[in-house]
């Protein structure tokens, strides 16, 4: 019986070694190649991590390398969910021919946007410099070993083609031109440089910030404004939310009705069109065409965030149920996808597995003759399911690619069961992969979805409990032991020190907190980092986007989101008149003053940093009162009013410095403080 034990024992033994080979030897054919990468957290630098390119992540020993061996360095910047970062990585990172050219003649550095925007802000304004237009995903950029920048560009094919120069050969020809003469490419990286430096630092002259300059902003939003499809720009299109909800702002305080047609034709749109998910709910990146039908399908948490708070805002100036829906709509999405443990995660690829193959679109997309055939199967009725793929622009030769159909809503017809039909095509997608979740937690997004959670809780209260059980989740994970972090991954410890934009925007939702609960310690927390913003990136009179060796300025202009720099100033703002401080409002006063010529030439290209200077000029009003005389009371809808607990037996409206009104009486003080925001016009 023991010998029988023993050779049963060895049999096992050879069994799981045999099982074990056979598992190294599948991972290792189907990861031929490894490189540094496979020791990074970010998702974006391990979907790289088995290319054949010798990928390094960012560090400045790797300068100190290129320097050693007199090597360019080519620089990848990109994020996990980016479509076109995924063509690029198949077409070129995953060739060895490639690989074999960045891996003899080039450092090669990949670098996930999310994680390091400050940097990815740099190149981006490189690009904009070298090409005379605005960057994107994948950048490309390639720096001199002592890692100055002289080219840049978007996605490169393969090989030449679209009018484009294919990476092989554009590899080749500008390591052909450093060899021959590495003193011109030096010369011109140093001019790029010297360019950058100057643009940055341009002390522009300060101008009288006029009265008139919220109707120029209607204005030249105006003359930019798609009336046909109603939306700034033409295609690709984007949300421009900062845009839209600092058009409500207007309304709501000058009843500007340009202002608001704007906004809430926009907002129809949108939420009518394919850039919606009308299944689902939430909203794609952007649309590719100009009448909002057709998607780049990846979902970002701050898209949803500031669109949600966009939404909100449009409720409750119109009381319109449709906005209403959307606003339900767009939370449901984010808790069924996004929420882990009341943590959100950053974004859902535009990619999906279809038939083996990643596909742009393929979980969203419906195929006529499936549709078809699955609603036959539940009994729709063929009048039923006419009036379905009316309404949801279903056809048969399709609207997307290879004759599949992006749902859209008709304007000639509705749905009485619509619900039910949302969940039984919701049904149908399931039996496809949905696409990737970065799971990664980035402070600010989520700052800025909570924020946006608050502005919903003015309709429905549910939401404002939703808003603090995330916020105190956040900063339990991301705020240890005081210390700020830009990032969490999973279960792991935060590495990465919170930058400007995680400090602006968490700030943000503390003060939304407390407006809303009047919980001093969510006051407390605002004002601390508060004042450890300003001490961490505001150095010799210029604001930065991080505390480290690469230092990049803040910028005034919104892009992807809302400029977290002017988003700060409004935090001032509101602290200052909290407070009582004149010293924090008179640093906005500077700031505002410093970027008047901007402000004043291009007032479409930062809407939030003119909404500041709104909230500056009509100065946010403080209702003072015991903390029980404030709670559960209907405060108006004022963009710029905030509450704060006093020790007062009455109810008193101030503004920093002075206080214009007192009474007992709620009402009465609501009365007076109508009249102040009227005499302000």
């Amino acid at each position: 019986m023991l010998l029988w034990e023993a050779i049963m024992s060895l049999t096992m033994k050879l069994i799981f070694i045999y099982i074990g080979i056979i598992m190294i030897n599948n991972t290792q054919a189907q990861n031929k190649f490894t490189n540094d990468l496979t020791n990074e957290e970010s998702p974006y630098l391990q979907q790289h991590s088995s290319n054949p390119v010798n990928w390094k992540a960012w560090s400045q020993s790797l300068i100190q390398k290129a320097k050693k061996e007199n090597k360019l360095i080519f620089l990848s910047i990109g994020y996990s969910t980016c479509h076109w970062c995924h063509v690029m990585e198949e077409e070129s990172f995953e060739n060895e021919e490639v690989a074999k050219i960045l891996n003899k003649n080039y450092i090669s550095i990949k670098v996930d946007r999310e994680e390091m925007p400050h940097l990815d802000k740099y190149y981006q304004d490189i690009h904009n410099i070298l090409n005379n237009r605005s960057g994107g995903w994948p950048l490309n950029i390639i720096l001199t070993p002592s890692n100055k920048a002289f080219f840049a560009a978007t996605y490169i094919p393969l090989d030449d083609k679209y009018g484009r120069i294919g990476i092989k050969n554009l590899l080749k020809k500008i390591q052909s031109i450093y060899e021959e003469d590495p003193k011109k490419v030096i010369q011109s990286a140093n001019e790029i440089e010297k360019v950058l430096k100057n643009t940055n630092n341009k002390q522009s002259a300060k101008v009288n910030l006029k009265n008139n300059l919220i109707e120029k902003f209607v204005k030249n939003l105006e003359e930019n404004y798609d009336e046909e499809n109603h939306g700034i720009g033409m295609q690709p299109k984007f949300p421009h939310a900062s845009s839209i909800i600092t058009l409500l702002d207007i309304y709501n305080i000058s009843k500007n009705q340009k202002a608001f047609s704007m906004a809430n034709k926009m907002l129809k749109a949108m939420a009518r069109g394919g850039i919606y998910d009308q299944i689902e709910g939430g909203f794609y990146r952007y649309s590719v065409d100009e009448e909002w039908m057709i998607p780049h399908f990846e979902k970002m948490l701050y898209t949803n965030a500031e669109l949600l708070s966009a939404y909100s805002k449009a409720y409750l100036l119109n009381k319109d149920d449709f906005y209403k829906n959307i606003v339900d709509e767009i939370i449901s999405f984010v808790n069924i996808r996004f929420n882990n443990d009341f943590l959100l995660s950053s974004a859902s690829d535009a990619d999906s597995l279809l038939h083996g193959k990643q596909e742009e679109g393929a979980y969203f997309v419906f195929d006529y003759k499936q549709t078809l055939k699955y609603l036959e199967e539940l009994n729709y009725s063929k009048k039923e399911i006419e009036n379905i793929f009316e309404y949801f622009n279903i056809r048969e030769d399709g609207n997307f690619e290879n004759n599949l159909n992006n749902p859209y809503m008709s304007d000639n017809i509705t749905l009485n069961n619509l619900k039910k039909i949302k969940n039984d095509l919701k049904q149908l997608r399931s039996s496809k992969v949905y696409p990737f979740i970065d799971e990664k937690i980035l402070t600010s997004w989520n700052a800025m979805y909570i924020s946006s959670l608050f502005e919903a809780g003015k309709i429905r209260d549910k939401y404002n409990t939703k808003a603090l059980k995330h916020l105190d989740t956040l900063v339990k994970n991301l705020y240890i032991n005081d210390v700020l972090y830009h990032q969490k991954f999973k279960k792991n410890i935060p590495k990465v020190k919170a930058l400007f934009e995680d400090y602006s925007f968490l700030i943000t939702a503390l003060l939304k907190a407390y407006d809303y609960s009047l919980n001093k310690t969510y006051l407390s927390l605002a004002n601390k980092l508060n004042d450890e913003l300003i001490k961490k990136f505001h150095k010799n009179e210029q604001w930065y986007m991080s505390d480290d060796e690469f230092q990049v300025n803040v910028s005034i202009y919104d892009s992807a989101y809302k400029s977290s720099f002017a988003n700060a100033l409004d935090n001032f703002l509101k602290l200052a008149s909290l407070n009582d401080d004149l010293k924090l409002q008179n640093l906005v006063k500077n700031t505002l003053e410093n970027n008047s010529l901007s402000l004043t030439q291009n007032t479409t290209s930062s809407p939030w940093l003119l909404r500041t200077y709104l909230a500056y000029t009509q100065e946010y009003i403080i209702l003072k009162a015991e903390k029980d005389m404030l709670l559960d009371k209907t405060i108006p809808n004022y963009s710029f009013l905030l509450k704060k607990e006093y020790k007062a037996e009455q109810y008193l409206a101030c503004k920093i410095g002075i206080c214009f009104a007192y009474t007992k009486d709620f009402d009465e003080i609501i009365l007076k403080i109508n009249k102040e925001v009227k005499g302000n016009k």
